[in-house]
């Protein structure tokens, strides 16, 4: 094993890239943050600000039987500090860890910016870096380095095209119509974490028909020109952010059974229970903005207002963000990675966050971890690690560099991706898996040589 300066590039200040940083910052490495924005945009972000979230304000379940909740309680046992500013930054959420959007990417913007071993870097990176070298820039990969990396992977580039939410401002919100509740009373005591505007089977149907037949903004071949065989295909949407009128044309009920499904959500001025009921989530801490939950879109930002006023309680609302797509990048990351999260083809490159093919924040964080903690141990001539598959960042590891090449698509936190639990039930089983990463975490932290050694 070749022992490498103690000194690392990181490309990409977002999720994956600001925790890659501190995690190698801290084991004593010098790091060399590169981060484009605000001098070049991306078409989705909105500040210059490390770590901001351009999706849902949601980190996902914090239960410790879900799987969010299983990653999640696995990065607070291994020190993430971007999960730190997430609690520190936290609004009500239910049983969900949600957080002030913009509270927190200040946070991790500041602690970053305080840290005696990282330089932040503010210019854009067109070519791939030589020496140790985190790649960790995202899902908007800017063209230029887009196209230098597919030439470094001899492979094609494969993407998806992702959504935002739109958010309104509380206030115009109106509570005549609207009522405050979390889905099965979970949140706080005296009253729900969400605002819900129930629908009628009449609403709800004639809301289908008009969101379907709105006029969309039209997809662009993102980047076509790019060299080295990235591919362009308006037809690739993930799966798990799929714009809501896409949605709807799979079938009249299919929102009443996705994002709209009103289970969980009695109203409580009594009368028939609603057809459909559409969430709104805290944005920020304050409480002035809420985003429309699962409500990802497509729609000219005209119809946007149109349509989505036809929600009861939502008939003056003001939209301080209207839905947006936005393209994302990912890697053939089967053929392409190993699980330490290095470039087969190159050790010494290391790639963290959804450019590897994970997806959810906690995710790229966690992988973001990995790639911190390994690039340190390379460079002090020690063996990558991996962690063990019972573990669920171990597992998504090993699923984006093992899943089939051909079919390849992202994936999140999930109990399928775990190793095999028993039980009768559901619950039962991930429980099962819970208790099973808790003790794998805990086993390997206490037998490996020193995987998290933070330097004094």
């Amino acid at each position: 094993m070749t022992v490498m300066p103690l000194q690392v590039t990181v490309v990409g200040g977002g999720l994956a890239g600001s925790e890659a940083a501190w995690q190698a910052a801290q084991r004593g490495l010098h790091v060399r943050l590169f981060e484009m924005r605000p001098a070049h945009e991306t078409g989705a972000h909105r500040t210059g600000d490390l770590a901001e979230l351009v999706c849902s304000n949601s980190f996902g379940s914090s239960l410790p039987d879900r799987a969010s909740g299983v990653l999640l309680g696995e990065l607070r046992r291994l020190g993430s500090m971007l999960v730190e500013c997430a609690t520190e930054t936290a609004v009500p959420g239910g049983a969900a860890l949600a957080v002030d959007r913009e509270g927190f990417a200040r946070r991790v913007t500041q602690r970053i910016q305080a840290h005696p071993r990282i330089e932040l870097v503010r210019e854009e990176v067109t070519s791939i870096p030589d020496g140790l070298t985190i790649l960790a820039s995202g899902p908007l990969t800017s063209p230029a380095l887009s196209a230098r990396l597919a030439e470094l992977t001899g492979a094609e580039h494969l993407y998806f095209f992702d959504a935002l939410s739109p958010i309104v401002e509380a206030e115009t919100v109106d509570m005549a119509f609207a009522y405050r509740a979390s889905r099965y009373g979970k949140g706080q005591e005296d009253e729900g974490d969400y605002l819900n505007c129930p629908m009628t089977h009449d609403e709800y149907v004639r809301f289908v028909r008009e969101l379907v037949a709105a006029p969309r903004i039209p997809l662009r071949e993102f980047e076509a020109a790019i060299a080295g065989g990235v591919r362009a295909g308006a037809d690739r949407f993930f799966e798990g952010c799929l714009p809501i009128e896409i949605l709807a044309e799979r079938g009249e009920m299919a929102l009443a059974f996705g994002p709209m499904r009103p289970v969980g959500l009695a109203n409580p001025r009594g009368g028939e229970p609603p057809a459909a009921v559409v969430q709104l989530r805290q944005d920020n801490l304050v409480g002035s903005l809420y985003n429309l939950v699962g409500f990802q879109t497509n729609l000219t930002y005209t119809e946007q207002a149109r349509v989505f006023r036809m929600i009861p309680g939502l008939g003056s609302a003001r939209f301080v963000r209207y839905g947006q797509m936005h393209r994302n990048t990912f890697l053939n990351a089967p053929a392409l990675l190993r699980p330490t999260l290095q470039l087969r083809s190159r050790e010494d490159l290391l790639l963290a966050g959804q450019i590897t093919g994970v997806e959810g924040y906690l995710g790229n964080i966690a992988t973001g971890c990995l790639a911190g903690w390994n690039a340190a141990r390379l460079a002090s001539g020690q063996e990558p690690v991996e962690l063990p598959r019972e573990t669920m960042l171990g597992s998504l590891c090993h699923y984006v560099t093992h899943a089939e090449q051909g079919s390849f698509q992202p994936m999140k936190a999930n109990f399928g991706i775990l190793p095999p639990a028993r039980g009768k039930s559901k619950r039962e089983r991930a429980r099962a898996h819970a208790l099973a990463a808790l003790g794998a975490l805990e086993s390997f932290l206490g037998s490996a040589s020193d995987p998290l050694r933070i330097a004094t």
